[in-house]
């Protein structure tokens, strides 16, 4: 399965059935998973793990080194987990000494020309569109959509289920839930549409709605909007993961509804 003029360091871990097309390199410390297709003039370099089912298309460059000064040669990895596509001229940096490793969740779609730098978390399910750059430390929760030319600051933190609009420039934490957009970033409602697509319940939603309302359209200070959250509303899973999000945040998350003047 691996086609001519192409080149495959012989201690790189190749499946049995792993589909590499012409003009590749494959590096020595690489793992590929079964089932996996590797496009033509693709660069998969040292600690690279790439689980089952993957797509790698052409110019993708996997487990470069970290452009980061402060890197000095440690062993690091970049995993990206199965049936995830990434898609033409990606590059995604292998780890620092920070967190050792740079993580791609299972069923992701990493869009053309993303640039996901080193020592970043991805869930599951995350779909990233053309030109998403993602610079170093970043954590992002599960099903989270970023759209095209969204820029994402160092250490941000951004919580499972949001979705950040094109050309947004994401220097605080984002909670789990929100849309996000506007200059500067604020709070643009709830992805009630993603939610409902994932299997939400209309109780669910409204809980989630009715919550980010006290926190972000009523314009109330946060920490006493928190614990007003705290004492009327039931404790759910939903509500415990909204709260312990915004709490922990150490950069602050995005602006209100009022402050940012945007829409419910």
């Amino acid at each position: 399965m691996i086609q001519p003029l192409s080149y495959i360091h012989p201690e790189a871990k190749i499946a049995a059935n792993v589909v590499i097309e012409p003009f590749s390199t494959i590096h020595k410390d690489v793992v590929i998973g079964e089932g996996t297709w590797i496009g033509s003039n693709v660069t998969i370099m040292d600690g690279a793990r790439i689980g089952k089912n993957c797509k790698v298309f052409p110019g993708a460059v996997i487990s470069g080194e970290p452009q980061d000064l402060k890197f000095e040669g440690e062993i690091t990895t970049a995993e990206i987990g199965d049936n995830t596509t990434i898609r033409e001229c990606v590059t995604i940096n292998r780890g620092t000494k920070d967190r050792y490793k740079t993580v791609i969740g299972k069923n992701c779609l990493i869009q053309a020309y993303s640039h996901i730098a080193h020592d970043c978390i991805i869930g599951d399910n995350c779909i990233f569109s053309n030109s998403s750059t993602l610079a170093g430390h970043i954590t992002v929760g599960d099903y989270v959509v970023l759209a095209g030319l969204v820029a994402v600051h160092q250490f941000c933190k951004i919580g499972s289920h949001a979705f950040v609009t094109g050309g947004t420039l994401v220097r605080k934490d984002v909670p789990p839930y929100i849309k996000a957009a506007r200059e500067p970033i604020a709070y643009a409602g709830i992805n009630s549409v993603g939610l409902r697509r994932r299997g939400y319940t209309p109780e669910q939603i409204t809980e989630i709605q009715s919550i980010y309302r006290v926190l972000f359209v009523q314009n109330r200070n946060l920490s006493k909007a928190l614990d007003l959250v705290e004492a009327e509303f039931k404790a759910t899973e939903i509500r415990d993961e909204i709260l312990t999000f915004v709490r922990n945040s150490n950069r602050g998350v995005v602006k209100g509804f009022n402050q940012g003047k945007t829409g419910v």
